[in-house]
């Protein structure tokens, strides 16, 4: 993977402390608990993206209304193919996926990471259940 631009550090730190209620929902009711790692606000390349999983190549952004304009579409368009670049998945999720279908969200990412993971390697998925 490509070096992290260590100036993004200090916002991806701010950002932590300043999820917005999506990602709140999505750390604190099911990825914080998932079996295997989930870090939030991870610098890769120039980026800081909302979720990422080493061991899956897996990164989480999760899009609000904004991302749908004609060029915040472009921009994140380029993203992708710029994290995906560096051989690793992006999945897209609209925050009202998260408010209308949460534990179906949370089984996708399950779904995602399964595939994504050698077969030898064991997991147990926790529950969306609450949610």
């Amino acid at each position: 993977m490509k070096n992290y631009n260590k100036n993004n550090i200090p916002i991806a730190k701010t950002m932590r402390k300043n999820m917005t209620p999506w990602e709140r929902k999505l750390w604190y009711e099911f990825l914080r608990l998932y079996p295997i790692r989930f870090q939030r606000q991870k610098a890769i390349g120039n980026y800081i993206v909302d979720f990422y999983c080493a061991k899956a190549r897996l990164i989480i952004e999760l899009d609000g209304g904004g991302h749908y304009t004609k060029t915040q579409a472009e921009k994140d368009n380029f993203r992708t193919n710029e994290l995906e670049s560096m051989n690793l998945t992006v999945l897209r999720i609209c925050n009202l996926d998260i408010d209308k279908n949460f534990p179906g969200v949370c089984e996708h990412i399950d779904l995602i990471v399964r595939k994504s993971l050698p077969q030898s390697a064991a997991l147990t998925a926790p529950s969306s259940e609450g949610a």
